[in-house]
């Protein structure tokens, strides 16, 4: 019984131990996996200091150029207020590796910048990310703030997106 369970055990273990590496090897995600408009819910706190949290919400329409820069307008609303305009614009960069994760860096006009850890989902009709570093008027700002963005179109925009 106990052989038994011990071959079944190493099986088991090599199963997995191959399969996840075949999974990882695959490569199945490259920055072209985010490509068209993408629209996103944002929610989350700022944490300035001083015991205070602010919360902030908001949504946003990203554009990907599946080669690694975007353009975006978002509005954000941070402890019940308007953080500016309705809309704000805003550029970038990003970075998918082949494992399907990825960095990103949101530029604002006014100097401030965003760097954000991203995972690309469901073939890349979605993301998530979430907020690694944040500078305000060349502030950085502690917060806890991740984003979920879906893929904004129909099947035909998804099949010229992969070709």
């Amino acid at each position: 019984m106990k052989t038994s369970f011990c071959k079944t055990t190493l099986a088991a273990v090599a199963c997995l131990t191959l399969g996840g590496a075949t999974l990882v090897q695959a490569g199945t995600c490259s920055n072209a996996s985010l490509k068209g408009n993408y629209g996103q819910t944002i929610s989350g706190q700022l944490l300035p200091g001083g015991g205070a949290v602010l919360p902030q919400n908001g949504v946003a329409m990203t554009h990907f150029d599946g080669n690694g820069k975007f353009t975006q307008v978002d509005s954000i609303v941070i402890d019940g207020a308007p953080a500016g305009s309705k809309f704000q614009s805003e550029t970038g960069t990003y970075a998918i590796h082949g494992d399907c994760t990825g960095s990103a860096t949101i530029n604002y006009t006014n100097g401030s910048w965003i760097d954000l850890e991203l995972v690309v989902v469901n073939e890349g009709r979605e993301f998530r990310t979430v907020v690694s570093a944040l500078n305000m008027n060349g502030n950085m700002v502690p917060a806890n703030i991740g984003s979920s963005g879906t893929f904004i179109g129909n099947a035909d925009e998804r099949s010229e997106k992969h070709k």
